[in-house]
């Protein structure tokens, strides 16, 4: 594959993130939400520093060819964050002020607020100050991605250096007053800052700047920890925040000497030292205290479920396969799979994987309910879903104190596939099953788009049982683990091999002259052996539709490579995460659905679920969502041969395939 283009991953990322930031400018787009976007952006760079910026860094001294990733990747971020601050400063400030919205950015704050600023300080936020002198071999290390205020105090003709911290966990990033012209929105920092004296009464301030450190957010895990994994993960997660600093962030003006100094006593010397705004942590800005519901999208409720209160989604599901699109279709069909099996008295056993678990977990409870009620349950918790480990800790304790049986996923082992299996007695359809592209999280299925297929199609959910019993020993796949799947694709036994062949069939139709079509839909792409597959049936005269939302490192349009392959990102209201696989088989599609991108860790290094759709309405519903989201000229772009995100001028009616999907689920339920 040594003569093949492929874009970098992380810039590729970027370029989703840098789309990201341009719905922020939008003027389409209600005001609040682009406040709204701003904030996602800051939070994925955010990220993109824990998680990515460490490995650049040790590539960057391993391997020659990433020796130039680095450097490009900082200077797409200096640009994009430029754009940030323009965007905030000349576009949303001025479009709050039309709104008599005060965003006060400062640090003089008008005297006619000091009373109720001084109040809020004094009541909710002075006990919460905890000032630090900054010197050699002090007992302190600043928190990750925390806020704090360099401040210089003059005491006694000597300058002493300080860190305050700014309790964000504890009160709002914002505080508002209302006064005649308007509402006044200020800076938790900056009320600090505005009553140092106060905190320094025998000091002269002569500075104040802030910053912020950024550290890896890397777990050190060995391969097994067996059955203390999760008080092993606790113990890590409390380290993460002590980990390698990979971003220094500080305001303007900061003298070079105080720089040197936090660098030193905080060993940042390999971190990327940056000069932002006066203001960090800018993803707080969707907490802004502002309701006018005339900013904000017009709001679309879900589609409500078709299935009357007193019949039983278990006996409908025997009927005919149902599928729910989210959040487009109401969760409340999903939650009410977990709830009859909680109470259903046919219901015998319950086995279901957890990958993120929403806060209040509604599915939580009813494992509970339904083990309480002498069901068997087993749930299949992933430890190490980033982030959100210690949620997933928590839930796990709770469960398992209910009576249900929790399997951790080993190190080695990580399971992201999302699926569940009923098995009832005394009848004729002993299993129903339930199989998603997306978390069983009834929080985020608010705003990610999913799509949730509820099936009693035995064959394949006897598989579906096999690959529990095979998950429950939590151990490595080996050859010598291999399960016939033959309706299921499941990553380490047979998904990538079955998508290769798909791929294959596709290629000797076109050979043949008869039709042959792939499209696709997924959030990442970067695998080189799928992606070669691709290229290969590109330049058999194979027509492929790509529909990436994040990382994609397909090069479209090169010759003799793939000029067949078309790819196109949507960003609008709702995040886009559904993966469907169409491949056209001489016009007559075979669709699938699943929880694997195609990314290195999905196809090497986790345990993976896709599945096919042998419903037939269900097939021509899935292919017309992507017909309407392919033709989107709205909110969608062509990635480019370059990488960039071209929009797409094809001179035809609008149409925003969130909209349109929306439109066409409210005339077609899904029960039908």
């Amino acid at each position: 594959m040594d003569d093949l283009h492929f874009f970098n991953r992380d810039i590729s990322w970027l370029s989703f993130n840098g789309m990201v930031l341009e719905e922020a400018a939008r003027e389409t787009v209600p005001l609040l939400e682009r406040i709204n976007f701003l904030s996602i952006f800051s939070s994925n760079l955010d990220e993109f520093y824990r998680v990515r910026i460490p490995a650049l860094l040790a590539l960057d001294k391993i391997r020659k060819d990433d020796r130039n990733v680095y450097d490009s990747v900082t200077d797409i971020i200096e640009v994009q964050q430029q754009h940030f601050g323009s965007i905030l400063n000349s576009v949303i400030i001025p479009a709050l002020k039309n709104e008599r919205i005060f965003l006060w950015q400062d640090d003089v704050i008008p005297e006619k607020l000091m009373p109720d600023v001084s109040s809020y300080f004094f009541t909710q936020v002075a006990g919460l100050i905890r000032p630090v002198l900054l010197e050699e071999g002090m007992d302190f290390f600043p928190a990750n991605n925390q806020l704090y205020l360099t401040v210089s105090v003059r005491q006694k003709k000597q300058e002493k250096l300080f860190l305050v911290n700014v309790p964000v966990n504890n009160v709002p990033r914002f505080f508002k007053v209302s006064e005649q012209e308007g509402d006044y929105i200020i800076f938790l920092e900056d009320i600090i800052c505005r009553h140092l004296p106060q905190v320094f009464p025998k000091g002269e301030i002569t500075g104040c700047y802030n910053i912020k450190i950024t550290r890896d957010a890397e777990l050190e895990l060995s391969d097994e920890y067996g059955d203390d994994l999760a008080e092993k993960i606790e113990k890590q997660l409390v380290k993460r925040d002590f980990g390698f600093a990979s971003r220094f962030l500080y305001a303007p003006g900061i003298p070079l000497r105080h720089l040197q100094k936090i660098i030193q006593l905080f060993n940042l010397h390999k971190a990327s030292v940056i000069e932002g705004g006066r203001h960090h942590n800018l993803k707080d800005l969707a907490s802004i205290p502002v309701e006018r519901p005339s900013l904000l999208y017009p709001p679309w409720p879900p589609v409500p479920g078709e299935i009357s209160p007193g019949e039983s989604l278990f006996d409908s599901i025997e009927v005919k396969d149902r599928i729910v699109h989210a959040p487009y279709q109401s969760y409340d069909t999903i939650l009410r799979f977990f709830n009859e099996a909680a109470i259903d008295p046919s219901v015998e056993e319950v086995y279901t994987t957890m990958y993120r678990i929403a806060k209040d977990s509604k599915i939580a409870h009813a494992l509970i309910s339904a083990v309480t009620n002498g069901k068997k349950v087993s749930v299949l918790v992933e430890l190490k879903a980033r982030f959100d480990e210690a949620n997933n800790i928590h839930w796990a304790k709770e469960m398992k104190a209910a009576g249900i049986r929790i399997i951790y996923s080993s190190n080695a082992l990580k399971v992201h596939a999302k699926i569940a299996l009923i098995k009832r007695k005394n009848k004729k359809l002993p299993f129903i099953g339930l199989l998603a592209t997306g978390n069983l999280n009834e929080t985020t299925a608010r705003f990610y788009t999913d799509h949730i297929l509820m099936t009693a199609h035995q064959p394949m959910l006897a598989e579906m049982e096999q690959l529990f019993s095979f998950l429950s020993k939590r151990k490595k796949v080996e050859k010598e683990d291999g399960i016939p799947f033959h309706h299921l694709l499941v990553a380490q036994f047979n998904l990538q091999n079955r998508f290769l062949e798909l791929i294959q069939r596709e290629i000797d139709l076109a050979k043949q002259g008869l039709p042959a079509f792939i499209t696709i839909k997924m959030n990442n792409l970067e695998e080189e052996v799928l992606i070669g597959k691709l290229y290969e049936a590109s330049c058999a005269g194979v027509s492929i539709h790509l529909i990436v939302r994040s990382i994609c490192r397909v090069v479209p349009g090169v010759k003799d490579q793939s000029e067949n392959i078309t790819i196109k990102r949507i960003v609008d209201r709702y995040l886009e995460h559904g993966r469907i696989f169409v491949f056209g088989n001489n016009n007559d599609p075979e669709v699938f659905m699943g929880s694997a991108d195609w990314m290195n860790r999905n196809i090497y290094r986790r345990i993976e679920v896709c599945f096919p759709i042998y419903d037939e309405q269900i097939r021509k519903q899935l292919q017309q969502i992507l017909a309407l989201q392919w033709k989107d000229n709205v909110q969608a772009v062509y990635i480019d041969k370059k990488l960039d995100n071209v929009p797409v001028k094809d001179g035809l009616p609008a149409v925003r395939s969130q909209e349109a999907i929306r439109q066409l689920l409210s005339v077609t339920s899904f029960i039908t």
